[in-house]
C-alpha cells in the first residue's frame, strides 16, 4: 500500500522512519537524519534532502553505505541473502537467471572491482527509465567503471545509491514519472534515425538534410500534431514549427512565448542534446490540450534543423534564420561529398527563396526559453537535477592549416625539419596552458589531421581546429588574441606557414533577469534547491538573445554529465522535473499576464 508525503510529515519520528524503511541498504541513519528537515514540500524535496545528508557525511560513513549494498549476482544473491528490495531489482533485470558465462564474468568483475576500490560495485540496474538495464549494459558499465580513479568511483557509487533510493521511493509513494517516461520514449524513437554510415555501427548521427534528418523532421511533425498543436509546419531551412494558440479571448492581441532546441546531432553523439528542449515543452502543450486549457499567449515550439555545424561549416542555421542571420553565401558551401547546401535544400524540397521571410519580429514575442541537458559534470557532481543558467559563454571557432615541408623521416636532421604537425601540437599545448590562466575560459584543439600521413615522412601539412570560449566577450577576445599571436610566433620560429579561417563567432548571452527569475521560481516551486550556473556550451538561445530576452534551464546528465557521446544520458525522473518546472513557468506567466490585464 502506497504512502503519502502528508503521512511522512505528520507521523511520529519512529513511524515515519518505519514507513521509509528499506530505502538505504542497512543504513537507516540517512533517512533518520533527513527527517530533521520535515516538513517536505515535495517528493523531490525529500529525495534531495536525503542526498545532501549522505553528501555531508564523512568518507568513512559514505563508504559504509556503499559496503552495505550487495554485489551484483554475488555471493549474497547466490545464497538468497539479499534484502527484499535488492532481490527484486536484481531479479527484474535477469541477474537471477544468468548463464554460466555471464555469472563467471560478473563474479570476476566483482572480484577485480573490490580488490581495486575496497567496496562493491553499485549500479542502479533499473536504469534511467526505471524499466531495467540489459545484462550486456550492466557488464559494459561494470567494465568501464573499473577503469575509474578510486575517489571518483566512490562518488559514482554514491550517485547510483541515490538513484536506487529514488526508484524505491517512487515505488513506496506509487509516484511514477509518467510524462518523463513518455518523453524518454520519444527520445528513443527519434534515435532510430541515423545517417547510413553510422546506423549499421549502432551510432547516432543526424546531420543537416540527410535522409535521417528528414525522417526526424517528419517524426517531430507527427508528434506535434498528435499532441494538439494548432499549426505544424516545416519552414524554409527545415525547422519544424508548432504553434499552440492562445485562448480565443486573447488571440487578437496575444504575443508568443518561443521555445525549442535542435534535433541534429554531432557524429556518434547522444540522444538528448537539443532534443530534450523540444520534447519537454511538447509534453507541456499536450497536457494543456488534454485538459482543454488555453493560455493568454501563444506557445511556439521550434525544433531547429541545424545547430552543430557537422555537414557544413555554417552553424546555428535553424535559429540563425529566425533572427535574419542567414548568409546566402553559405548556400555554396560543399559537404564532404561535394554536395552544396543549395542542392541539399532543393533535394529536401525546401523553399530557399522563402528563407528571409521566416525572420521573426521581436515585438510579437514575450521571450525565448530553452531546456537543455547540461552537457557537463556540475549538476551530476552536486546531485542536483536542475540548474538555472545565468549566461551562455561567448565563443570563437577556427579551422586552420599549417604548411611545412614533407621530407624523409630518417634522413632529415631534427634541426632542419619543417614539421607541420609538431607546430600544431605546440599550439595545442599553448591553448591548454593559456585558457587555464582565466576563470571560466576554455580552449580546445578538437581536430588534428595529417593528410596522407606516413610513418616515415615528416608531416608537411596539418589541419587543425580551434574552439575558444569565455564567460565575457572581452575575456574571449583577449584569449583569441593571445592564441593567434602565439600561432604566428610558433610558425615563424619553425619556418612553417599557416592559414586560419574564423568559422563561427558567438557573443556571450547573459540570461534576461526577469526570465531567469521565472525559472528560479519554477524550480523552487518543486521544493528543489536552486543552483545558478553559466553555460560553457553554445545553444540556440544565444542566437535568439540577439532579438529577444532569453533564459535557459539545465537538466542533469548521468555518466559525469558527458555529452556529444553515446554515454550521454539522463533519467525520466529528471525529465519529469523539467516538465514540471516548465509547467510552473507557463502557469506563473499566464497568471502574471492575467493580473496585468485586469
Amino acid at each position: 500500500m502506497s504512502i503519502t508525503l502528508e503521512q511522512i510529515n505528520a507521523a511520529p519520528r519512529a513511524q515515519a522512519l518505519q514507513l521509509l524503511n528499506g530505502l538505504y541498504e542497512h543504513s537507516p541513519w540517512v533517512v533518520e537524519k533527513a527527517l530533521d528537515a520535515r516538513p517536505f514540500l515535495s517528493l523531490a524535496h525529500l529525495k534531495q534532502v536525503m542526498t545532501r545528508v549522505l553528501k555531508d557525511a564523512d568518507k568513512a560513513a559514505q563508504t559504509r553505505v556503499i559496503q552495505a549494498h550487495p554485489e551484483l549476482a554475488g555471493k549474497a544473491a547466490v545464497n538468497q541473502n539479499l534484502t527484499m528490495e535488492s532481490a527484486s531489482e536484481q531479479s527484474q533485470v535477469g541477474l537471477s537467471q544468468c548463464t554460466q558465462e555471464e555469472l563467471a564474468t560478473l563474479q570476476q568483475l566483482n572480484k577485480d572491482y573490490t580488490a581495486k576500490f575496497g567496496f562493491p560495485f553499485i549500479l542502479a540496474v533499473r536504469g534511467p527509465r526505471g524499466s531495467g538495464l540489459t545484462k550486456r549494459q550492466i557488464i559494459e558499465t561494470f567494465m568501464r567503471r573499473l577503469q575509474n580513479h578510486p575517489d571518483f568511483e566512490l562518488q559514482e557509487g554514491l550517485r547510483n545509491v541515490h538513484r536506487v533510493v529514488e526508484l524505491r521511493l517512487n515505488d513506496k509513494f506509487a509516484s511514477q514519472p509518467v510524462l518523463g517516461n513518455e518523453v524518454w520514449d520519444w527520445h528513443e524513437q527519434l534515435a532510430h534515425y541515423s545517417d547510413p554510415d553510422c546506423i549499421d555501427k549502432g551510432q547516432l548521427t543526424v546531420t543537416y538534410l540527410t535522409e535521417a534528418h528528414l525522417a526526424c523532421a517528419q517524426f517531430i511533425s507527427r508528434t506535434l500534431r498528435e499532441c494538439g498543436f494548432d499549426e505544424v509546419s516545416i519552414d524554409s531551412v527545415g525547422n519544424v514549427v508548432g504553434i499552440y494558440k492562445a485562448a480565443v479571448s486573447s488571440q487578437a492581441t496575444a504575443r508568443t512565448l518561443l521555445t525549442g532546441s535542435h534535433y541534429d546531432t554531432v557524429r556518434n553523439g547522444g540522444k538528448y542534446d537539443g532534443r530534450l528542449g523540444i520534447f519537454v515543452p511538447v509534453a507541456c502543450v499536450r497536457e494543456l490540450h488534454r485538459q482543454g486549457e488555453r493560455l493568454p499567449f501563444n506557445v511556439e515550439v521550434v525544433a531547429f534543423a541545424e545547430e552543430e555545424g557537422q555537414r557544413y561549416k555554417a552553424t546555428f542555421l535553424g535559429s540563425g534564420a529566425l533572427i535574419g542571420d542567414f548568409n546566402p553565401e553559405w548556400l555554396n558551401q560543399k559537404d564532404a561529398d561535394g554536395i552544396t547546401m543549395r542542392v541539399a535544400m532543393q533535394q529536401a524540397g525546401l523553399n530557399i527563396a522563402g528563407i528571409a521571410s521566416i525572420k521573426r519580429r521581436a515585438t510579437d514575442y514575450l521571450g525565448f526559453v530553452e531546456v537543455h541537458i547540461e552537457q557537463g559534470p556540475a549538476l551530476n557532481e552536486l546531485d542536483s537535477p536542475l540548474g538555472i543558467v545565468t549566461a551562455i559563454n561567448g565563443s570563437a571557432r577556427y579551422l586552420g592549416e599549417i604548411l611545412g615541408v614533407a621530407s624523409h623521416a630518417g634522413t632529415t636532421p631534427m634541426n632542419r625539419r619543417r614539421d607541420a604537425a609538431t607546430a600544431a601540437a605546440e599550439l595545442a599545448l599553448y591553448v591548454e596552458k593559456r585558457a587555464a590562466q582565466d576563470v571560466g575560459s576554455v580552449g580546445t584543439v578538437g581536430m588534428l589531421q595529417v593528410p596522407n600521413g606516413s610513418i616515415n615522412v615528416v608531416p608537411g601539412r596539418c589541419l587543425f581546429s580551434l574552439d575558444l570560449r569565455a564567460p565575457a566577450d572581452t575575456q574571449r577576445d583577449t584569449l583569441c588574441h593571445d592564441v593567434l599571436a602565439q600561432l604566428e610566433l610558433i610558425c615563424q620560429r619553425r619556418g612553417v606557414h599557416y592559414t586560419l579561417e574564423l568559422t563561427e563567432r558567438a557573443d556571450a548571452a547573459p540570461s534576461a533577469p526577469e526570465w531567469q527569475k521565472r525559472w528560479e521560481r519554477a524550480v523552487g516551486a518543486l521544493g528543489l534547491q536552486l543552483h545558478q550556473m553559466p553555460s560553457g556550451a553554445g545553444h540556440d538561445a544565444m542566437k535568439m538573445h540577439k532579438i529577444m530576452p532569453q533564459a535557459m534551464l539545465f537538466v542533469r546528465g548521468e555518466n559525469s554529465g558527458i555529452s556529444h557521446n553515446p554515454l550521454e544520458s539522463t533519467t525520466s525522473d529528471d525529465m519529469q522535473l523539467a516538465i514540471n518546472a516548465f509547467q510552473h513557468l507557463l502557469a506563473h506567466l499566464a497568471s502574471e499576464m492575467r493580473v496585468s490585464e485586469s
